[in-house]
Formats: C-alpha cells, sequence, structure tokens
C-alpha cells in the first residue's frame, strides 16, 4: 500500500518558472547529487532572476524534485543552451529529467527555437542518455563534437573533463 501512495505521490508534478528564491535551493539539489559541478550560489541565484524565461522547477508536493537551467545565446537566437539539468534521487527513473526538456521548449521564450545545445562531460553517461532519449523523442539528430578540451580549464587540484558539446535539432 505504501508503494502504491509512493508512485501517486510522484505523478504529481508541477512545472514552473523558477523565481529569485529559489536559487539556493537550486544549489543545494545540485550539490546532493554528488555528480553535477556545484557552480557558486550566486550563480544559480542570477539563473533564477535573470534567466527564469528559460528555466523551469519541478515540484511534487512544494518540493523542488528537478530542473533545468538554460539560456538563449545572443549570437544563436535559434538554440536554447542546456546549463544544468538536475533530478532529486527521489525521483530518478521517473522520466523526469526528459518532461523538464520538454517543457522547456514549450516555453514561449522558446518559439523560434529549433535546437537545443549542452555540454556533457564524456563520464557522464546518464546526461547522454538524457539527451540522445530527448533527440530520438523529437525524432531528430543529436550532434556530438568536443566544446571544451581538458586544457582550457584552469589548473585546479581538480582536473576537470573535456565539455562534448550536445546539438540536438532541428525541431
Amino acid at each position: 500500500m505504501g508503494i502504491v501512495a509512493e508512485s501517486e505521490r510522484k505523478t504529481k508534478v508541477q512545472f514552473r518558472e523558477p523565481v529569485m528564491e529559489d536559487g539556493a535551493k537550486l544549489w543545494d539539489l545540485v550539490r546532493r547529487t554528488g555528480v553535477l559541478d556545484v557552480n557558486s550560489s550566486y550563480s544559480y541565484l542570477m539563473m533564477c532572476e535573470y534567466f527564469k524565461n528559460t528555466c523551469v522547477i519541478a515540484e511534487n508536493d512544494s518540493e523542488i524534485v528537478g530542473f533545468v537551467t538554460a539560456f538563449i545565446p545572443p549570437e544563436k537566437p535559434d538554440t536554447i543552451f542546456v546549463w544544468q539539468v538536475a533530478v532529486d534521487s527521489s525521483m530518478r527513473g521517473e522520466g523526469l529529467g526528459s518532461k523538464l526538456l520538454q517543457e522547456l521548449i514549450k516555453m514561449e521564450s522558446c518559439n523560434d527555437v529549433q535546437f537545443l545545445e549542452a555540454t556533457i562531460s564524456p563520464s557522464n553517461r546518464p546526461s547522454f542518455s538524457l539527451f540522445r532519449k530527448f533527440a530520438r523523442d523529437l525524432d531528430t539528430h543529436c550532434q556530438v563534437t568536443e566544446l571544451f578540451p581538458e586544457d582550457a580549464f584552469p589548473n585546479s587540484d581538480e582536473q576537470h573533463e573535456k565539455e562534448m558539446l550536445n546539438r540536438i535539432g532541428p525541431f
């Protein structure tokens, strides 16, 4: 009986644009995933305040359980660049990442968008799978090329993998 209630609970996910106050919660969700780059808390506040028309929050029982942050590069008005997709561990395996991307491209700000881009490090297999599945769902292509080589990142204690550009479209 508890499993059924849990399953029913997961189907009540609501999607919305972020507000500035969500920034700290997004930062915390990324930190808890343990797999995504944790950027400064300031960067999440900025995305929620200045790029809210190209970001989507997923809530379940008023708790943020996922999000996608993105922007339209000024030199590519037909492209939405996805900066991060995060899904809480309680929602993994529910297809929430794909639903977030679908909600993103349905936003009014994406009316002229025909391509979606995202960079992914080679070891991040789940993200590669998510974006390939998204391309299949849209019945379009996913072209993968190297964008940022390892030596482009500043020297630090942690080596950063190269980042591969995934370009999906046209759709």
